[in-house]
């Protein structure tokens, strides 16, 4: 089931009244009413691979009580044995579904006399298997770091697995932030109930106004790259920067905002990423759950950045080219992940990579013109990172840029409508970037802000492109 389908706008309203009307009676309950639709939500899409869900949310179930067990008998290296058991059988289960194929065939690239097309399998990529793998295993881990005490509520713990708002497409909750939640007594607010259906309008305009939009253009030019000229190819590249933006932040704004319906909060994924300054601060304003999972459970295990410079470097390009790997099997991602720790290179040497902290033009209204070149500058940098991220392969990648890098990137380009609605974005979300999320508007007249609602409302209506699957779903 997708946010943006008629059936989504059935199964919200009929879950929210069951949840706090005739599910609120004991904690346990209304957990098992979040399972079961969940579960519901998520069997949707294919009930065959609620099973995958549930053995892996079982298996960290039970290896976090063993991990604390042990841990609590001072024996470190049976619970340590167990995390790794855990983390290895969810990893198996994960390569085997998204990269079992792309080992094999780039097997056969490298040595193709030695082909077997038997050897590939015929198997489906779940949806959000590489989010709701990544949120189980940080369970466990943290359990034998002592960040976090095991529950032996398992239909809680299914609960924060499984919690439909961001099942699919994250953000990637942590243990120490969302299982309490579940663990606890929940009340309805209402103040923060309005807060998430504006947080979610704004969600459904960025994704289906703006993102499904830009795609209508998008995959026609990318369909026959070799039709347009330079200037009409970098105007998509362009154009996708905001598709995958809108998509996938709208994405986290609807999971939020519906959370919030049901008295849960979820971390922030997005912070107005391309109002950065340089690349570093762009990743941290950009899918924030996935790059500080990466940082706490990968970086700084590996050192961090107190470490020699060149080890530091080194841990850089591991972050990035695991990142890259973790979008998809495909090189196409690896090299746009390299791509990334590459801008990071410079930073790191001069030790600027934790320059920007604060947000841009803080209690002004308008950058700078140093702030705005720094900001278009590392803007442009990402564009040039999404054409790999976008392209079918290597070769694809190649082509559009040499045709961007020419004399054609002179000519007059096909232009899009689009921009019009990227631009009503842009504004809405600079206006508004030191807030929790870019809808909080300020307007202080009632009647006003309730003409601004259904503004947007009636041009999600009117102008929403084709009916698009969110493009993290495959992730």
């Amino acid at each position: 089931m997708i946010f943006n389908s008629l059936d989504f706008l059935v199964f919200l309203p009929i879950v929210f009244f069951l949840y706090w009307f005739a599910f609120k009676k004991t904690l346990r309950i209304q957990n098992l009413f979040v399972v079961i639709a969940s579960y519901f939500f998520y069997g949707w899409w294919d009930w065959r691979f609620l099973f995958l869900i549930a053995f892996t949310s079982l298996c960290s179930w039970i290896g976090g009580i063993l991990i604390k067990k042990h841990l609590d008998d001072n024996k470190q290296r049976t619970a340590l044995a167990v995390n790794i058991a855990n983390i290895v059988v969810n990893l198996l289960i994960l390569g085997i579904f998204k990269y079992y194929n792309f080992f094999v065939e780039s097997f056969f690239d490298i040595f193709p006399t030695l082909r077997n097309d038997h050897l590939l399998l015929k198997i489906i990529l779940p949806v959000g298997i590489s989010f709701y793998t990544f949120q189980a295993l940080s369970y466990t881990i943290d359990v034998y770091r002592n960040k976090i005490e095991p529950t032996k509520d398992i239909i809680a713990f299914f609960a924060f697995v499984s919690f439909f708002p961001q099942l699919v497409a994250g953000p990637i909750e942590r243990a120490t932030n969302l299982l309490p939640q579940f663990l606890q007594k929940r009340k309805f607010e209402y103040a923060t109930a309005t807060d998430g259906c504006r947080q979610m309008l704004w969600g459904f305009f960025k994704k289906m106004v703006v993102a499904d939009n830009c795609a209508l253009f998008v995959d026609q030019v990318w369909k026959d790259i070799y039709s347009y000229n330079g200037s009409t190819l970098f105007i998509a590249a362009i154009l996708f920067s905001f598709q995958i933006y809108c998509d996938f932040s709208g994405y986290s704004d609807i999971a939020i905002g519906t959370a919030k319906l049901f008295g849960i909060r979820l971390k922030r994924n997005f912070n107005v990423p391309y109002f950065s300054r340089d690349i570093a601060e762009f990743w941290r304003r950009w899918h924030i759950s996935l790059t500080t999972w990466f940082r706490d459970y990968l970086y700084i295990p590996l050192g961090g950045s107190r470490v020699e410079k060149w080890k530091v470097i080194r841990n850089t390009f591991i972050i990035f080219l695991v990142s890259g790997f973790w979008h998809g099997a495909n090189w196409t991602f690896i090299v746009w992940g390299a791509f990334h720790a590459f801008l990071f290179l410079p930073l790191i040497l001069q030790g600027k990579n934790r320059k920007h902290t604060d947000i841009v033009a803080h209690n002004r209204k308008i950058p700078t013109l140093k702030e705005l070149f720094q900001i278009l500058s590392t803007f442009f940098l990402t564009v040039f990172g999404w054409i790999i991220f976008r392209s079918d392969n290597i070769s694809q990648t190649i082509q559009i840029y040499s045709c961007i890098f020419s004399k054609s990137l002179f000519q007059v380009p096909v232009l899009s409508k689009n921009l019009l609605f990227v631009f009503i974005m842009l504004v809405v979300e600079w206006t508004n970037r030191e807030k929790e999320h870019p809808f909080q508007i300020s307007i202080k007249s009632k009647v006003l802000r309730y003409i601004v609602y259904y503004t947007i409302m009636l041009t999600i209506i009117l102008f929403s492109g084709n009916q698009e699957t969110f493009m993290y779903f495959q992730f």
